[in-house]
């Protein structure tokens, strides 16, 4: 059992930037993948970013965020991080990590990130 817990959601303006972290439970250098998607109140949850470890590992990020969005890792700690710049009024989402490890996927509780005009 894998449990996932994001931190570092908020308000910000258009413009900023915001860090988000995500904590967890297992070793993160085990999991097939690791990243954070994000879901609008009834819209279907997109993809943003992601780490795999499949053919070698490589990293996605959905066109949208490509060259404002960066995901990175840290082992050591068991996190992995999305940092955020350049945010927009449409980046405002819940934002999800996700994890897949031995074929399950796992889901943490979201983060709210609210960008205003």
């Amino acid at each position: 059992q894998v449990q996932l817990v994001e931190s570092g959601g908020g308000l910000v303006q258009a413009g900023g930037s915001l860090r988000l972290s995500c904590a967890a439970s297992g070793s993160i250098s085990s999991f097939n993948a690791m990243g954070w998607s994000r879901q609008a109140p009834g819209k279907q949850r997109e993809l943003v970013a992601i780490f795999t470890t499949i053919g070698g590992g490589s990293i996605n990020y959905a066109d949208s965020v490509k060259g404002r969005f960066t995901i990175s890792r840290d082992n050591a700690k068991n996190t992995v991080y999305l940092q955020m710049s350049s945010l927009k009024p449409e980046d405002t989402d819940v934002y999800y990590c996700n994890a897949n490890y031995r074929s399950r996927a796992y889901w943490g509780q979201g983060t709210q990130v609210t960008v205003t005009s």
